[in-house]
């Protein structure tokens, strides 16, 4: 790691940690909102930049964390470290079951297959009343209360900080994921998977596992979202929300660490605070997706590191 990475670091760390104080409530919320989906738009990078699967589907995982403890906390009052761990367990067993059907296809074929088990579980969810409440969703969930460590989580800050933590130690576990052994293979399956092959991975293992582990972060992130909003409804698993993850994925940069994050903040943002001014919020979406496309086709982060770097030593003699 270069100086200037660990500057960078240093200084978003600093920045997110005096952000409650320096901004006002609302914005807080919102950029609460967009850390909770940054852990899923950055567990789905590990497959479309880094292992190349074009998964579309993958709000499916998020929903199911998300009405995993939306019904332990509401019907069983169950404590966050069993929602949470319940929420993760669910999304990487259903993973575990889908993730052979979708392995045997590839390409257009994989895209389709993937958003189909998502619409399949968004109809579960729409059509099992008697479970996840159908259209009205599940109301009144209730933050932990974790008063030795953070507090009141019913504080705007406390909450933010308590997403912080986690978004912070998925961010960490991923970079470990990537710069290991197993990523290295998942990029060189990304870039020739025939080539992998031949050299002896087993390319179907590595891309089954990083489909069952990117699910447990969906997960966590949808256990998360559950207690950020206190209801949870069907459309968390819907197309529109599924395109939402991709997007903050393509319009950041795949590939890239920070890019999921920074396209999650630019989602949020525009849906959230141009939708105040008008209900057709989605034009602007879609023209953000059109300029990212035209003129940073590699996303925002692959136009930063394509960027000219002076060279001090021209113009000498």
């Amino acid at each position: 790691m270069t100086n200037r990475f660990l500057i960078g670091v240093g200084l978003i760390l600093f920045v997110a940690l005096i952000i409650p104080w320096i901004i006002p409530e609302y914005l807080t919320i919102l950029i609460t909102r967009a850390l909770v989906l940054s852990i899923a738009a950055l567990s789905l990078n590990i497959l479309i930049g880094y292992t190349g699967l074009g998964h579309i589907g993958h709000a499916a995982f998020f929903a199911i964390g998300g009405y995993t403890t939306a019904i332990l906390a509401v019907r069983l009052h169950a404590p966050f470290s069993v929602t949470l761990s319940c929420s993760i367990f669910l999304a990487m067993i259903t993973a575990a079951f889908v993730a052979p059907l979708l392995l045997r296809a590839a390409g257009l074929f994989f895209l389709i297959i993937s958003l189909a088990i998502a619409m399949c579980i968004w109809g579960l969810i729409y059509r099992w009343v008697s479970m996840t409440g159908g259209d009205n969703g599940i109301t009144g969930i209730p933050r932990p209360r974790m008063n030795f460590l953070w507090g009141d989580l019913t504080s705007t800050n406390h909450f933010y900080y308590f997403v912080l933590g986690f978004f912070a130690i998925c961010l960490i576990l991923m970079v470990f994921i990537i710069r290991s052994p197993y990523g290295k293979t998942l990029m060189g399956i990304r870039d020739s998977e025939s080539r992998m092959n031949v050299l002896g991975y087993n390319v179907w293992l590595h891309k089954y596992l990083i489909l069952v582990i990117s699910s447990g972060f969906a997960g966590l992130a949808g256990n998360l979202y559950a207690y950020y909003n206190t209801f949870i409804a069907p459309n968390v698993a819907d197309l529109g929300n599924c395109m939402d993850l991709v997007l903050m994925v393509i319009i950041g940069g795949p590939g890239t660490i920070l890019g999921p994050v920074i396209g999650s903040l630019i989602i949020v943002f525009l849906k959230e605070l141009v939708s105040v001014y008008t209900t057709r919020w989605l034009i602007f979406l879609g023209i953000a997706y059109i300029l990212t496309a035209l003129y940073a086709p590699e996303g925002i982060m692959g136009l930063w590191h394509r960027r000219p770097v002076t060279d001090s030593s021209q113009g000498e003699a």
